[in-house]
């Protein structure tokens, strides 16, 4: 006999369903993700960290669980909503059920759920605070727990998922799989990323391209970055609100004074933004999937890109030294940005696009040679979209 679940908004509505993940209760805020694939990189992102995901593509699983395309050591989401979740995956690579992969790690799913009318509700009213449960099943109950839950918005939760102590990284894509041309210089480039929820393919990335990559703690001091003499920093993805990361900032900061090349991407992007003199803001409900339109704002190419972020850099908040060069064509909100005169820049999107199109992979390369100048990025776009 299948498992009643439950999936309790805050604004009152209660979803039915059956569980197909852990036993258990989560909470957090309910977003919805539009990819089509992916899912095993979306349960294994760092940035759903206090998150419980919805996919709207109507059947996950088909193709399982593989050995090598998680995004991080394990699933850091609250919880998964899904319409069906398949428990018989074809794929010869697949090692496990995404159901097994939940039980194993101990995230509660539901599936059956209307995830149509569930994401059009997140559409409409924004992403709001939610609960899953399979072992309490009355709803009041549950409503009471999901208004009670903290708000998005001021939370720091780079510190609960990123590492404990710095490391070095070298497995990479294989030459000429990950879309970006490779470095063949003698003397490899050196950079240090700073991992506020870092995935795997932004590391893999790197090494790709031939570059000797150390992987730092979000608190580390700018001083210890210095010791450690890096040709440049990345500042990586990670979940939760960019302001309360204030130790963060302050070390951005101090690297960009230093005159230290920087990549920033995703939250290292609203976090570039802030350090520079920017301010952020919530979203309504973000960006979560693998099909957002972007344009440069100088050649005014299209990408197609994938993007997970809540919390939005403000483009007239920016100084007038610090130009926006990307912007979503959906909402027409920051995508990127660059200073014209130190050699800082950074995407709101993942370049490394794990799941997604390469269409941005480019972005390493630009990074590299960056890295090599020391100069800032050559176009640099109008300041307002």
């Amino acid at each position: 006999m299948r498992q009643a679940a439950l999936l309790a908004l805050e604004d009152g509505t209660v979803f039915r369903g059956f569980s197909c993940g852990a036993a258990g209760e989560a909470g957090g805020e309910l977003v919805f993700n539009t990819s089509m694939t992916g899912y095993q990189e979306v349960l294994t992102d760092p940035s759903y960290k206090g998150q419980l995901v919805c996919m709207t593509y109507p059947q996950i699983g088909n193709y399982g669980i593989t050995a090598d395309d998680h995004e991080s050591k394990k699933p850091w989401l609250e919880a998964f909503v899904v319409r069906e979740l398949c428990r018989h995956p074809s794929n010869w690579q697949s090692v496990e059920s995404v159901e097994a992969f939940l039980v194993k790690h101990g995230i509660p799913g539901i599936e059956g759920v209307d995830t149509r009318a569930l994401t059009k509700r997140l559409r409409v009213k924004g992403a709001l605070r939610a609960v899953v449960s399979t072992t309490d099943l009355d709803e009041r109950r549950l409503l009471a727990k999901a208004r009670a839950l903290p708000s998005m918005a001021g939370q720091d939760l780079a510190k609960a998922v990123t590492c404990d102590k710095p490391y070095a990284w070298d497995e990479g894509f294989p030459k000429g799989i990950a879309g970006v041309p490779g470095w063949t210089a003698d003397q490899p480039l050196h950079v240090v990323a700073m991992d506020f929820g870092i995935k795997y393919g932004m590391l893999r990335c790197l090494a790709s391209m031939g570059m000797k990559t150390t992987v730092v703690p979000a608190a580390t001091s700018a001083e210890e970055i210095f010791r450690l003499n890096p040709d440049g920093v990345l500042l990586s993805n990670g979940p939760g609100d960019p302001e309360p990361v204030t130790y963060a900032i302050e070390t951005i900061r101090r690297v960009a004074d230093k005159r230290v090349p920087i990549f920033g991407i995703c939250l290292g992007h609203q976090l570039l933004g802030l350090a520079l003199g920017g301010k952020t803001y919530k979203l309504k409900f973000g960006h979560h999937g693998s099909n957002h339109p972007v344009m440069d704002t100088t050649t005014g190419k299209i990408e197609i890109t994938s993007q997970n972020h809540g919390f939005c850099v403000d483009i007239d908040s920016l100084p007038q030294e610090v130009r926006t060069t990307h912007i979503n064509l959906n909402d027409k909100t920051s995508e990127g940005l660059a200073h014209t005169q130190i050699p800082a820049f950074s995407v709101q999107y993942h370049p490394e696009a794990a799941a997604g199109p390469h269409d941005a992979r480019y972005l390493f390369s630009r990074f590299g040679e960056m890295m090599r100048s020391k100069e800032p990025v050559p176009q640099a776009g109008s300041r307002r979209a």
